[in-house]
């Protein structure tokens, strides 16, 4: 029998607010950073910061050495409400345990899509297999900037109404940003892929 080489976190991640909840379950090694996590819960979400670093993000989480609520992403002088610790500096399994298994993550401080982050499963890594992965989630990403979620609700409402007034405003501005269609139901775990992203 194989050595394990590492443990494997698996996570569920909530799109808060969202009824019927948008979510994922996700396995990502324990040697990730905050940032290796940030850009796996981008591919799973099907988020945009995958591309390009396109909106900023942050973690709120309890700091287990200090019990003591911390925030952790980019530090930024100019956008920083408080001390930020350096995501790239500070490894998941530094944060998180199983005694200490939630964080929130908020992503686009426009929109504000606030995610609740629960880590349900501390696992040995499956010999040949590859990390991260998603292996369960149910519903659609909403668009980026279509106003949090409930300017995603609104969407979704002038969307069912063709005879809608913004009807055809709506349909061109998704055009524009590349979605064809708007299918909330629609979400399959095997279609999100994961690649690696490097800060410039």
């Amino acid at each position: 029998m194989a050595a394990k080489t590492f443990d494997v976190y698996e996570f569920q991640i909530i799109l808060k607010e969202t009824t019927p909840k948008i979510w994922r379950r996700i396995q990502v090694p324990e040697y990730y950073n905050f940032w290796d996590f940030h850009i796996a819960i981008q591919h799973a979400m099907g988020w945009k910061s995958t591309i390009w670093n396109y909106h900023l993000h942050q973690f709120e989480m309890i700091n287990p050495k200090t019990s003591k609520k911390v925030s952790i992403g980019i530090p930024d002088e100019e956008w920083a409400f408080g001390e930020v610790y350096d995501e790239e500096k500070l490894k998941i399994s530094q944060y998180f345990s199983l005694s200490n298994k939630k964080a929130d993550y908020e992503y686009d401080f426009g929109d504000g899509w606030q995610h609740e982050i629960l880590l349900e499963k501390i696992l040995p890594a499956v010999v040949n297999a590859k990390y991260p992965q998603c292996i369960a989630g149910e519903r659609e990403c909403p668009p980026e900037d279509c106003g949090g979620v409930y300017g995603y609700e609104e969407l979704l409402e002038i969307l069912a109404n063709p005879k809608h007034e913004e009807y055809k405003e709506r349909k061109s501005w998704l055009k524009r940003i590349g979605v064809n269609e708007v299918k909330p139901e629609n979400f399959d775990p095997k279609s999100v892929k994961f690649s690696n992203f490097q800060l410039e």
